[in-house]
């Protein structure tokens, strides 16, 4: 079996003959950045040979490649395949970096009020004329310090065994806590002495792509420590397609170890911040959309992705943490969100919970962009979704220099409408190496204003200027001249590049509009626009109602709410009330299917321009488009 050896850290794999550069990579331990999944799309997986024989179609990717990159042998990971043993570069901006992860919390006011509590005890010893049982003689004790009564208390086998040694080691003074739990109340640990100020909860987002983690203190209700990581998943799989596929090839329980290593590594970072012992940590709340919470629990999402897309359930579900292998303490109750449908899952209700759309009268729209996107548009009434694939555009994929929100990402762009010159910012001030989303939105807006672009996403090639010019393949803008960049490459986008975003658009725009649709609304009843992720925090609102990513509402009408899945989470943890309404929030959201619902593809189409068909939708994008018209004559 051939042995690839991966340059600059000597990291080996042993594969068979036919296998993937990339699938090499996954089995050497690196995490390669394939935005596309492995389809050959995103060309941001590139890898140089150095020894060897590798079989692979140049010519199918030679637009990812300049030529002095082709005479150094640069090919894709993904479409390369192992002859015999190779040795093989793989330079930085290949592997997936420290990506911009929005950890910030709103600073939402949540009422504390925790399901766990502690009670300290000062008990009285047996003696010959009181034998009551130990474990009666604590409940009991709990009761009159205002905690439950004794019977609705379920104590668990692995107390009962210490509990004897513990009470008289501490000379019957104690301290229990106690969680509630569904039906009831559960005894989870007993210290000696006081121990009342060391109660704490997790909250998780749990992504695709990273975990958000925040550390609170359950007896003051103060944020004790945050912390962010990848999802260690991403080695099996950069999709969920992928993942569930990896599942159904007997990978499950690899995916489920490393679902609960991935949030490990979150809370042993937020505790070591705080000063924090993991095993004070009572409950864990989490959100995650439903694959990822079925392969967290090591649940088989294998039917989610086959006719008729059924998963093994919908409801919020619990368990004892060191069933899962969560490094809490063993008997913390860990929560997932409840799901409505395969692709509106607990994150999606989390972000429900953060906007505080489902306690309104007013109609609230609700947008999540990723590789895939959410909607949901209602009130306190009713509620209507949808999700579909917005295409990895607007994550950089399928866009020549589109990558994901790492150092270097142009972010933020403006074009002077006379001379064409774009000014930018990176995330951290880094040497620009590509274009994230924000940044893509951005330059979108920014070009058709300048006319530069026409609302079919055309370059006009009439423009005398060095910055739009004829490509290889299509025509092209330049956004940064090579010396100016990391890459030692012009950073463009081509016209290929906009027509991918407008579709991507288009379809987040369709979609709206068919829940618009399917509730007899027009777009100007919506009260307010909800944005929630890390895409849709650092989106500039004026640039995405004018390329017509969202219908035409007022800018003091859309808010965005950051990471809507921690947030929620958060609010889940800290109040056990806000917990009770999440199986009935999710049960009272009615699923839209977009392939199925004919008014969907008209929508779709007519979403295909920038920013609609029809410009009457947009009236204020309209006054803008014509005096920029103007102003170029």
């Amino acid at each position: 079996m051939p042995t690839v050896t991966f340059l600059p850290g000597y990291r080996k794999a042993t594969v068979h003959q036919g296998d993937s550069l990339l699938e090499a990579a996954i089995a050497a331990g690196l995490h390669m950045n394939v935005v596309c999944g492995g389809q050959g799309k995103c060309g941001k997986c590139i890898v140089f040979l150095k020894s060897g024989t590798a079989s692979f179609d140049l010519e199918k990717y030679r637009r990812f490649f300049a030529d002095e990159e082709i005479a150094r042998g640069a090919c894709l990971a993904c479409q390369t395949f192992v002859v015999n043993d190779l040795r093989v570069e793989v330079p930085e901006q290949s592997l997936v970096q420290q990506q911009k992860i929005l950890v910030e919390f709103p600073g939402t006011e949540i009422p504390p009020d925790p399901a766990v509590r502690k009670y300290v005890l000062r008990l009285s010893p047996p003696s010959l004329d009181d034998t009551t049982p130990d474990v009666n003689r604590l409940l009991e004790g709990i009761e009159r310090q205002g905690g439950p009564r004794p019977n609705r208390i379920y104590v668990p086998l692995d107390v009962l065994q210490y509990l004897p040694r513990a009470l008289r080691q501490g000379n019957w003074n104690m301290t229990a806590t106690v969680a509630l739990v569904p039906g009831g109340y559960r005894l989870l640990h007993v210290d000696e002495g006081d121990s009342s100020n060391r109660l704490y909860g997790a909250a998780v987002d749990l992504g695709t792509t990273t975990i958000v983690v925040y550390i609170w203190s359950l007896a003051d209700g103060r944020i004790a420590a945050t912390a962010s990581n990848y999802n260690r998943q991403i080695s099996c799989g950069e999709d969920i397609l992928s993942r569930v596929t990896f599942a159904r090839k007997g990978g499950l329980a690899r995916l489920q170890q490393l679902a609960a290593e991935s949030i490990n590594d979150a809370l042993c970072a937020a505790a070591d911040a705080a000063g924090i012992d993991l095993e004070d940590i009572f409950e864990v709340m989490i959100a995650g959309n439903t694959v990822m919470t079925h392969l967290l629990l090591g649940i088989d999402p294998a039917y989610m992705i086959a006719e008729p897309y059924t998963p093994a359930v919908r409801r919020m579900l619990s368990t004892a943490a060191g069933r899962i292998g969560i490094a809490t303490h063993r008997n913390a109750g860990v929560y997932t969100f409840p799901a409505v449908s395969n692709f509106i899952g607990g994150d999606i209700i989390a972000d429900i919970l953060a906007s505080g759309m489902a306690e309104r009268e007013e109609v609230s729209l609700l947008v999540d962009i990723g590789t895939n996107f959410e909607a949901v548009l209602g009130n306190s009434d009713w509620m209507l979704s949808c999700a579909g694939a917005a295409g990895p555009a607007l994550e950089g994929g399928e866009v020549l220099f589109g990558m994901r929100a790492n150092p270097g990402a142009i972010e933020r762009v403006r074009i002077n409408g006379d001379t064409l010159t774009p000014t930018f910012t990176t995330i951290n001030g880094a040497g620009p190496q590509g274009i994230c989303g924000s940044g893509l939105i951005d330059l979108l807006a920014e070009l058709i204003r300048a006319c530069v672009i026409d609302r079919n996403g055309n370059i006009n090639m009439e423009i005398e200027n060095p910055r739009v010019r004829r490509g290889r393949y299509c025509p092209e803008f330049v956004v940064a001249w090579k010396e100016e960049t990391a890459v030692a490459k012009d950073i463009v986008i081509t016209e290929n590049d906009i027509k991918n975003l407008i579709m991507s658009k288009a379809a987040i725009l369709g979609a709206c509009m068919t829940l618009l649709d399917a509730a007899g609304l027009d777009h100007g009843e919506i009260a307010t626009v909800y944005f929630s992720g890390a895409f849709g925090n650092y989106i500039n609102k004026e640039n995405a109602i004018t390329i017509g990513l969202i219908p035409e509402v007022g800018l003091d009408q859309v808010k965005n709410i950051g990471n809507g899945a921690i947030t929620g989470a958060n609010i889940a943890l800290i109040n056990r009330q806000s917990r009770k309404l999440l199986d009935a929030l999710a049960q009272r959201i009615t699923y839209i299917e977009l392939n199925a619902e004919p008014s969907f593809m008209d929508r779709y189409t007519s979403s295909c321009f920038l920013p609609h068909t029809d410009l009457t939708l947009f009236p204020k994008v309209q006054q803008t488009l014509e005096a920029c018209r103007m102003r170029r004559g």
